[in-house]
């Protein structure tokens, strides 16, 4: 039974191994009789015809499945721009990492099929959003799927904030900064921090300082429904950023406050059928592989 007939085809990365992903792919898709769309974005990468075209905007109910082509970046910038689509994500690596894009660009055939014909698995990935507000009036918002971070920007100097949780005073933190992380963030900027690695479907949050002034200063899972609001300080010198997955710079000034908490969307995310997140880790993060040894 064919689950996935029409297929959107996005990329954002204009290199050679993109574009070769994205004809192989095509290929594959038309000889498997699907319908192929291209993202706008990604039909200016290819140099040869393609039949159809649509910006990502008019997505929704035109393909039942994306594929990203490109990195963990692209399917970042992906998720960002569909997150109300309700359109499931499926990823072919071509960047460095790849937790989120699992398929490798010589598997396409062999992994994709599969997918295409209702075996695979399927995962919701809850994201977050954050307004910054200054006196009383909102100034920015963005959305991220991995992490939104406060940060010193260029500057070396550290900066002092306040943690609020539900409205609960928790610390006053001098430091670099803080990482506040989805579960599919926490294999991200949040693991460089010395973050833990949640589970990718956990309701949970984690919040990580950068380089904070106190040796007691630990990160802190939250349930994934707290509100978080950060108040810089009035002390400070520096115009500290906010940053949602990278992205999306908001320059804050001493007393700006920023609220951070769920998204309303959600994000699913289709893998192969024998994917899995402990499989993934040994794979990215060079863990011990060997099964069954006895000691």
């Amino acid at each position: 039974m064919s689950h996935f007939k029409r297929i959107g085809l996005l990329g954002s990365l204009d290199v050679a191994e993109v574009k070769e992903s994205l004809h192989k792919l095509e290929s594959f898709l038309v000889s498997q009789g699907r319908e192929v769309v291209y993202e706008e974005q990604a039909a200016k990468l290819v140099d040869w015809p393609v039949d159809k075209t649509l910006p990502i905007e008019e997505f929704a109910g035109a393909i039942d499945l994306g594929i990203v082509v490109g990195g963990d970046g692209s399917m970042l910038s992906a998720c960002r721009k569909m997150a109300a689509s309700g359109i499931p994500l499926l990823g072919i690596n071509r960047g460095r990492l790849g937790f989120l894009t699992d398929i490798s660009p010589d598997e396409i055939e062999a992994r994709v099929m599969p997918v295409l014909n209702g075996e695979y698995k399927q995962t919701r990935r809850f994201m977050l959003e954050t307004t910054v507000t200054r006196n009383g009036q909102e100034i920015g918002t963005g959305t991220a799927l991995n992490d939104i971070v406060l940060h010193p920007g260029m500057s070396v100097r550290m900066m002092t904030f306040e943690l609020y949780v539900d409205g609960e005073f928790v610390y006053s933190q001098r430091s670099d900064g803080l990482i506040v992380a989805t579960p599919t963030g926490s294999t991200a900027y949040a693991l460089s921090a010395g973050g833990p690695l949640l589970f990718p479907e956990l309701d949970a949050i984690v919040v990580v300082p950068l380089n904070p002034h106190t040796l007691s200063s630990r990160p802190i899972a939250l349930h994934g429904n707290a509100q978080i609001e950060l108040r810089v300080s009035s002390r400070n010198e520096l115009h500290p950023l906010v940053t949602c997955d990278g992205h999306n710079d908001f320059t804050t000034e001493p007393g700006d406050v920023i609220t951070i908490r769920k998204h309303a969307n959600d994000i699913q995310l289709i893998h192969p059928k024998d994917n899995n997140f402990y499989g993934v880790c040994r794979s990215k993060l060079g863990w011990g592989s060997r099964l069954g040894v006895k000691r």
